[in-house]
């Protein structure tokens, strides 16, 4: 038997599931709002799923919006949930791990794909595509589960990360600038841990 593709595991989460009932559906993206917010310039959301964070930032006035995700039905309900607007947005269907940016970006946005990945070779392969994507001086704004997060979601294993062990993930790219922790509220009520970070983009 054939192992499921990421893209099939996503495309099934948000096909046969309301994205209003996983467990990291926000009605507001508070702290990602906040934190992209204090960057100016081009974002890319990396694992944007069908997260309000775009409609955020539309009605905040920014462009030269990207959203990445390497799930069809994801992308296709927030281009139907954002209207005309999603003409505002480039859509790009794609896996983190092999994508290709073809530019480079002012803010790197990433709510809960990193710590999916559990294999430090491919947390390298991560780094190396954001390395790659963000300008010098550009940030990364990284959200993932905290040492005290589950070990699991959705199915798939999960990593916990403290600030100072992404901050020695990214380092030979990027310098740790800001940190906190958010305790996210599940739709059924349960708490999970985040780690937030925002990584200053180095010239290296």
């Amino acid at each position: 038997m054939t192992a499921e593709s990421p893209r099939e595991h996503w495309d099934a989460v948000y096909g046969n599931k309301d994205s209003r009932e996983v467990s990291w559906f926000q009605p507001s993206a508070d702290v990602s709002a906040r934190l992209v917010g204090g960057q100016p310039g081009s974002v890319v959301d990396v694992g944007a799923g069908a997260s309000v964070l775009v409609d955020e930032l539309l009605a905040a006035g920014r462009s030269d919006l990207t959203l990445l995700d390497v799930s069809r039905a994801a992308l296709a309900e927030t281009r139907r949930r954002l209207g005309t607007r999603a003409d505002e947005v480039a859509f790009v269907v794609g896996d983190v791990l092999d994508w290709d940016p073809g530019r480079t970006y002012d803010c790197w946005h990433d709510r809960a794909v990193f710590h999916f990945l559990t294999d430090p070779v491919r947390q390298q392969q991560y780094v190396a595509t954001a390395a790659r994507a963000v300008r010098p001086g550009g940030a990364l704004v990284l959200g993932t589960f905290g040492p005290d997060g589950p070990t699991s979601c959705s199915g798939l294993p999960t990593a916990r990360w403290a600030p100072e062990e992404l901050a020695a993930v990214f380092a030979e790219h990027a310098s740790l600038e800001h940190a906190e922790t958010e305790v996210h509220r599940t739709p059924w009520g349960s708490e999970q841990q985040f780690t937030w970070v925002v990584l200053r983009r180095t010239s290296a």
